[in-house]
């Protein structure tokens, strides 16, 4: 049984392995023009090749030109083109709902002079002589200057927790020249600060980020909760620094200067100042 089995894959192998003559004769003189020998092995490996060869180049073909529209299911190119599009339209509205939302909270909480849970951050006694002061990684310009006024104001933070707004000192919150002064009756709350491109905004005292998102009339802004029932307001920022949430020291950079939202024609900082619900002039209590 073995042996004939043998037989059989010899006479099988044997069988494509045969060579034959493939000729073509000239049909008027008979004489032989082109000849070639070939096999059954061969003939099958070669017609696989080509096979294959023209399977490749037509799912290329297809792959890399307008063709690959007309098979049915696949969307056209400006079908595609709408999905997409509508698909991060989507998602910017999305985004800008959620910024508008969290802005109406935190403008509910400064009118009625809270604070959200979340953002409240509760703070233990410290002695001034336990305090212990790190150095932080300030721009190298400032950091001389910053870490100055940042020991200075640590120390007498205790001390003056009680005491009026006119013996707290404040930091400057950004180096420029004021283009634009309070007017409570032009509904103006605060004041314009120009400066050069890309200058920093630091806070004017230590405190909790409320709010720092985008606005459409003012751009990205930034609320920060002080001591005191304070409240500093930064507009028209080009980039925060910080979010809500965040506690910030006096004098730490929170934003650079820009020229954000609707309500600006130029980069500068719109600087508002709020007591108790009460907006206040800022020149009367800082030196710009």
């Amino acid at each position: 049984m073995v042996e004939e089995q043998n037989k059989k894959e010899k006479k099988f192998i044997r069988k494509i392995r045969d060579q034959y003559r493939l000729i073509i004769y000239n049909d008027t003189t008979f004489q032989s023009v082109w000849s070639t020998k070939l096999s059954r092995l061969k003939v099958f490996t070669i017609t696989s090749l080509l096979s294959a060869v023209i399977v490749v180049l037509v799912i290329l073909l297809i792959a890399t030109t307008g063709l690959r529209e007309y098979i049915p299911g696949y969307p056209k190119a400006e079908y595609r083109q709408m999905l997409v599009r509508s698909a991060l339209q989507v998602d910017s509205l999305e985004t800008e709902l959620k910024k508008r939302d969290e802005f109406f909270k935190g403008i509910q909480a400064i009118v009625s002079g809270e604070v959200p849970e979340d953002n409240l951050i509760i703070e233990t006694e410290v002695e001034p002589n336990e305090i212990e002061f790190q150095e932080y990684n300030h721009d190298s310009v400032f950091q001389d200057k910053l870490l100055a006024e940042q020991l200075s104001l640590s120390i007498q933070n205790n001390e003056n927790k009680n005491t009026g707004l006119s013996q707290i000192h404040f930091f400057v919150p950004l180096e420029g020249v004021v283009s634009n002064q309070f007017d409570g009756g032009k509904d103006h709350f605060g004041i314009d600060l120009v400066s050069g491109p890309n200058a920093r905004i630091s806070s004017v005292l230590g405190g909790t980020v409320i709010f720092a998102g985008w606005t459409l009339e003012t751009g990205y802004v930034m609320y920060i909760q002080h001591e005191s029932n304070l409240i500093s307001v930064y507009k028209h920022n080009a980039e925060l620094l910080k979010k809500t949430g965040d506690r910030v020291k006096a004098g730490e950079a929170i934003a650079i200067v820009g020229n954000t939202g609707e309500l600006t024609s130029g980069p500068h900082l719109h600087f508002e100042l709020w007591y108790e619900g009460k907006a206040l002039n800022p020149e009367q209590y800082i030196d710009f």
